[in-house]
């Protein structure tokens, strides 16, 4: 699989990663053995970043990650968690003390001595303007607890701030055919500065795998259901923000766009490798299946110009006036 340097890192990873939000909570149960299968199918199809958090399933989804780790250690995997959103959401709280203890729980599922990437997960919009901050996270870096720091951010103003930071190794943010406005400024503000781009939420919450019908039901744990209207966290997570019976129905006339032989899942991935500026999709997966077709997103052609033309119609026609104002 192609494979690109994660911005500051300077470590190459596949253009295709794995998000393990899934393997840890608030997308149904997994069982454990059906998350290592998972993590081996994704490997075996040429992946090689792994993006987690210590609140997925409050550190399960690190610690599974970890012991496929041990089990693996010549996997050549780059592994990206996130923290800060195990604490109240108050930017006193993002300070060095909390920044060492959230890091050290982090090293320890992980099992490894230095972090390869730890990334502020979509923190109060106040600490992408302290100083205070970015330097806590140097430090962080010079204790040598993480090799380096990164933000996910919610807008793109947010991201914007932190690409102006020197120290920022990537930037985290949803994008996908459903969620265009990082195209206009956040990707060529990135690659000016030498920063990676992490695309999230790459299929709206399985929205754009066109699998789904008004009717669809989802578990009571399952965020798809609790947190439609931003309920437990932001909105733009569920469903990149779009209301569920538009989603559907744009859906399905995304689907129409998949060239021959592709699914629809995998035409939205291919959609995201090739916006100029993106170092990696995270794409989740819930079975070993899943995580093969996800990527074989990898190589797939580049579409052609009247479908990222039929894209941008159908985002401005359905979608553009629910979520572009707000992220």
């Amino acid at each position: 699989m192609e494979q690109r340097v994660l911005g500051r890192t300077g470590r190459e990873v596949s253009v295709v990663g794995l998000g393990t939000w899934q393997l840890g909570a608030d997308w149904g149960e997994v069982r454990e053995e059906d998350a290592l299968a998972v993590l081996d199918a994704a490997v075996a199809s040429g992946v090689t970043f792994f993006d987690t958090a210590d609140v997925y399933g409050d550190g399960r989804s690190e610690q599974l990650i970890g012991r496929y780790l041990r089990e693996r250690p010549d996997a050549g995997i780059f592994t990206a968690t996130k923290m800060g959103r195990r604490a109240e959401q108050l930017p006193e709280h993002y300070n060095l003390d909390n920044f060492r203890a959230w890091t050290d729980r982090s090293r320890a599922n992980l099992g490894v001595d230095t972090l390869d990437l730890v990334q502020l997960h979509c923190p109060p919009t106040p600490v992408y303007s302290s100083d205070a901050v970015f330097d806590a996270l140097d430090t962080l870096v010079a204790e040598k607890r993480v090799a380096a720091y990164a933000v996910s951010v919610e807008t793109c103003e947010e991201a914007l701030a932190a690409i102006a930071r020197p120290g920022t190794a990537s930037v985290q943010i949803i994008l996908n055919p459903f969620r265009l406005k990082p195209l206009e400024r956040v990707l060529p503000a990135a690659a000016e500065a030498g920063v990676g781009i992490i695309a999230r939420v790459p299929l709206a919450s399985g929205l754009l795998s066109g699998r789904y019908t008004r009717d669809t039901v989802f578990s009571a744990d399952d965020h798809r259901t609790y947190n439609r209207h931003g309920e437990a966290f932001d909105q733009g997570e569920t469903f990149s923000g779009v209301d569920f019976a538009t989603g559907v129905e744009a859906a399905a006339e995304f689907a129409g766009l998949a060239p021959e032989g592709a699914t629809p899942a995998q035409t939205a991935l291919r959609w995201i490798i090739q916006q100029p500026g993106v170092t990696s999709v995270i794409p989740g997966a819930r079975s070993p299946e899943q995580a093969r077709a996800n990527a074989e997103a990898a190589a797939l052609p580049p579409l052609p110009r009247p479908t990222l033309d039929a894209v941008r119609e159908l985002y401005d026609r359905r979608i553009r006036a629910q979520v572009h104002s707000r992220w």
